[in-house]
């Protein structure tokens, strides 16, 4: 009995040694045992019990707790066997998804550097995981690999102090996001980095919500031959897969990184049960290189966020993401980021609880990979400040709220501009466009763009090309967004 006892009793994975819970939340456990067995289950000065079921399954919650950044021990018995998980920290639990602009290390990050020397954030916790593929381009995985692309081995790794060993392989959005929020808010914050370098969207949502109404095709038949899901994408996968007998997989075709909804199964499902406080969202260059994949975005990005919202039973849980940076024609399909980054912007209207951080002025010419993520994470970090830690400050830089034409003036209202607008290099005001391709004269107002126009322009854009060098900002030097307006 003790041997199986020792065999069966188990913590899901995501429970470990150096982790952060969800205040202000019931504390959820769970994991597997004997069938029949009770199991208890001891913290922060409450003991509970629940019987493990007839599939091997045990579930039990704790009274919600306040912030707390003394460490405490959790304690699961079942019989003679027990586990101790140390230095548990109740604070905030927020989810980094996307692709390599997320999952960018902050070993490369611009300010690296200097960041490491501060980098011990007693606050900040790391779950930091690997996953079968990481930085495997343009050649075949080999058979252990190929071996392990199942959901519960794609992702290892566990919980880490955040110091100056552990912090170099670490999102460094997230890094920036986390320890701003820890640090204004004297939390502890919980960082959960599930970014997959080059994954589709498609990945991140279950297979279950994609194969309901307007995006039933993607889960049709070997994705790898699909043509509902991004050509890119489908090519890396190929490389990778494509015709290797070893390869595990169903009718969708062989597992991958890429594959639609094998990231929600091996990464998002498994710790649903785990209250979270909101999710940051990197990603959209994978999706933002052919015209179909563009105009459906916006309508799957809600499809991922009610989902999340479902499984997470939380209909307010926010949703952060960054808009895409900047990026020259030559050696990138960027051509289509002006109207991707517009769409990213018309999302602020379409989806409650959400809100974007403009990178567009950190863009590099020549590199879909920015190294200033600094700027970036803290963007993102203004929002949840703004909107669920009460801050009285700005979420976002300039963001267009009306366009009109009278007296041979074509005027831009905005909001988010309370101290005025300006530029952010002192420079003439550069970006405005009344056709989106030629540049047109403008002046700033107090918190309007005024541009000179002999007839009505059909339309307004700002920021209308894929490297654009646009300088409007507002009082605390937010960039304002990329858009299009079209007259009334």
């Amino acid at each position: 009995m003790i041997a199986l006892l020792l065999l069966y009793l188990r913590l899901a994975p995501i429970f470990a040694d150096h982790m952060v819970l969800q205040r202000d939340q019931p504390l959820h456990f769970w994991g597997k045992g004997l069938p029949g067995a009770t199991v208890w289950v001891s913290f922060a000065g409450e003991r509970r019990r629940t019987t493990v079921k007839k599939d091997s399954t045990w579930s039990l919650f704790c009274h919600k707790q306040k912030a707390n950044a003394n460490p405490q021990q959790l304690m699961v018995s079942s019989g003679r066997d027990s586990i101790f998980l140390n230095d548990i920290l109740i604070g905030d639990l927020w989810l980094c998804l996307g692709q390599s602009n997320m999952e960018f290390p902050m070993s490369r990050e611009m300010h690296f550097k200097s960041e490491v020397r501060q980098s011990n954030q007693p606050l900040l916790r790391l779950y930091n995981p690997t996953y079968i593929g990481k930085d495997v381009y343009g050649k075949p995985y080999t058979d252990s690999m190929l071996l392990a692309l199942q959901p519960a081995s794609f992702y290892s790794g566990t919980w880490q102090h955040c110091d100056s060993n552990t912090v170099g392989t670490m999102s460094a959005v997230g890094y920036y996001f986390g320890k701003t929020i820890a640090r204004r808010e004297q939390v502890p914050v919980g960082l959960i980095n599930l970014a997959i370098g080059g994954c589709p969207a498609e990945t991140f949502i279950s297979r279950q919500a994609l194969s309901k109404g307007r995006f039933a095709a993607k889960t049709a038949g070997n994705w790898l031959t699909n043509d509902a899901l991004p050509v890119w994408v489908r090519k890396r996968g190929q490389e990778n897969i494509a015709g290797n007998t070893h390869a595990i997989g169903d009718g969708q075709g062989p597992n991958h990184g890429y594959k639609p909804g094998f990231a929600y199964r091996a990464g998002i499902e498994p710790i649903t049960p785990l209250p979270i406080r909101g999710v940051i969202w990197y990603q959209g260059e994978s999706n933002a290189q052919e015209l179909p994949r563009i105009t459906e975005y916006n309508a799957l990005m809600k499809v991922l966020v009610a989902g999340y919202r479902k499984a997470w039973h939380q209909p307010a849980l926010p949703f952060y993401w960054v808009q895409l940076s900047s990026i020259d024609t030559a050696h990138y399909a960027s051509q289509y980021w002006p109207q991707f980054r517009d769409d990213q912007r018309q999302l602020l209207n379409q989806l409650p609880h959400g809100g974007m951080a403009v990178s567009s002025d950190l863009g590099f010419k020549n590199d879909v990979h920015p190294t200033d993520k600094k700027d970036v994470g803290e963007r993102l970090a203004r929002w949840a400040l703004v909107r669920d830690y009460g801050l009285d400050t700005l979420p976002s830089g300039p963001l267009p709220i009306s366009v009109s034409y009278r007296n041979d003036t074509v005027t831009v209202t905005f909001k988010y501009a309370p101290m005025g607008l300006q530029t952010a290099d002192g420079q003439s005001l550069r970006g405005f466009s009344l056709d989106g391709l030629t540049d047109a004269a403008a002046t700033i107002g107090d918190d309007t763009i005024m541009i000179p126009a002999k007839e009505k322009p059909a339309a307004v854009y700002y920021g209308w090309k894929p490297y654009t060098d646009a300088n409007l900002c507002n009082g605390e030097k937010l960039p304002a967004s990329t858009f299009k307006l079209i007259l009334p």
